[in-house]
């Protein structure tokens, strides 16, 4: 495994960024799995993946919304195996935030996560990148150009998350290219009557689950040698008519 590439992922424990976790496991990479609280989930992970592969999973624990805990992130993923070839920026908060009572630790939170993490871990990273002419994929969100009602902070935050990626694509060339997957509707929290009722929005009619996020994130760190500063929708069709 010692020349095997390293993809750091973060929020890798549970939902999507498991599934990115087992995805590039599978494609050959040796994991970075960033989790903030989730301790159990990602141990288990790191243990399953570990077992297929030994010493091909290692947990990190931080709290991005701290410069010291993105540094610390870095720090320790550079350590591990002594490079970084690919870092997604998984991790994101969300949660409704109505105009009438949002507040700044709100604001701290969901543009913490959503755009001063990926920044800030994507500078502390450049140097590693660059020698492996790495890849950088974000996470943004087709409401980052047609906002959600009563998310006023998470949309100016994933509408910021657009531009960093954007942004560090220009500056990062030719050395590093820099991408973002926009998904629709995915996985849901819980069933319930909205969910139909965005189904009903969705041209496919389906809800898109864990493997096309994977598919896409292979594609644009595999695949995809000519293409830097996209933001690529996965949703169905529905950013079509929202």
């Amino acid at each position: 495994m010692s020349e095997a590439a390293v993809v750091l992922i973060t929020g890798g424990a549970k939902r999507i960024g498991a599934a990115l976790c087992r995805r590039f496991h599978e494609g050959g990479y040796r994991v970075l799995l960033h989790y903030r609280h989730s301790k159990d989930a990602a141990d288990a992970l790191a243990s399953e993946l570990n077992q297929e592969a030994p010493d091909s999973c290692c947990c990190i624990q931080a709290d991005l919304n701290t410069l010291s805990g993105i540094r610390q992130l870095a720090e320790s993923a550079k350590r591990k195996w002594g490079r970084v070839d690919l870092l997604i920026n998984n991790a994101s908060s969300f949660y409704p935030t109505p105009i009438a009572d949002c507040n700044d630790a709100q604001w701290d939170d969901l543009m913490g996560s959503n755009a001063k993490a990926p920044l800030f871990l994507s500078q502390a990273l450049a140097p590693t990148l660059a020698k492996h002419k790495g890849a950088i994929i974000n996470f943004a969100d087709i409401h980052a150009e047609k906002p959600m009602a009563n998310h006023s902070i998470y949309n100016m935050a994933k509408a910021a998350n657009v531009m960093l990626t954007k942004s560090l694509a220009l500056e990062l060339a030719p050395s590093i290219r820099v991408n973002s997957i926009a998904p629709g509707a995915i996985l849901w929290p819980e069933a319930g009557e909205e969910n139909a009722s965005i189904l009903a929005k969705i041209p496919l009619q389906r809800c898109g689950g864990e493997a096309p996020i994977c598919q896409a994130a292979w594609y644009l760190a595999e695949q995809a040698p000519y293409t830097t500063g996209q933001i690529l929708a996965i949703d169905g069709g529905r950013s079509l008519h929202m």
